[in-house]
């Protein structure tokens, strides 16, 4: 019984050994677009995306019956471009484990998690409310629900896309060079 634990750190170890390999490879992709200016552009785009969820959850059922796939579809695709985008070029900071972070974005991990937890308590409210008082369906509710559920998931990456500074091109020659 007491291999097992042993067993267990050996594994998560490994794992872990794989993530790292893994961030190593995806911090040499788009070089000339881990600039600021870069990833606010991604973050009005995914911002955009968020609403036009949002509004597509408000014409659930509505009238004519195209303008809540144009809205929800939109909002998802060009949304999970500019998230998956922004998760590569913070990093992936907001979600990575903290072995594979050093001090500086353990601390920026801290602050944007809580921030993304603070912010997706508020827009779960804000669904509760609409599905009681505004909503005309049940299924109406569940659909503001996953917008604004999808939106909060959000936040911690665009708080970072926003506030980062730009990456030391120094650090990036030499990780480039490493490899």
């Amino acid at each position: 019984m007491t291999e097992q634990p042993g067993r267990l750190a050996a594994y998560w170890d490994r794992q872990l050994d794989k993530m790292e390999e893994a961030e190593r490879k995806r911090a040499r992709k788009l070089p000339g677009w881990r600039t600021r200016k870069h990833r606010r552009t991604l973050v009005v785009v995914l911002v955009l995306a968020d609403l036009a969820l949002v509004a597509g959850a408000t014409q659930f059922k509505a009238q004519p019956s195209w303008v809540f796939p144009a809205f929800w579809l939109t909002g998802l695709v060009v949304g999970g471009f500019a998230f998956i985008t922004l998760r590569v070029l913070t990093g992936r900071m907001s979600g990575s484990f903290s072995r594979l972070l050093d001090e500086r974005e353990r601390e920026w991990r801290h602050r944007v998690t809580y921030i993304g937890y603070q912010a997706l308590s508020y827009l779960m409210l804000i669904a509760m409310f609409y599905g009681l008082v505004v909503a005309d369906t049940a299924a109406g509710g569940a659909m503001m629900l996953s917008a604004l559920l999808l939106t909060g998931t959000t936040i911690p990456a665009i708080v970072l896309g926003w506030s980062l500074p730009d990456d030391d091109p120094e650090d990036f020659e030499e990780g480039m060079g490493n490899a």
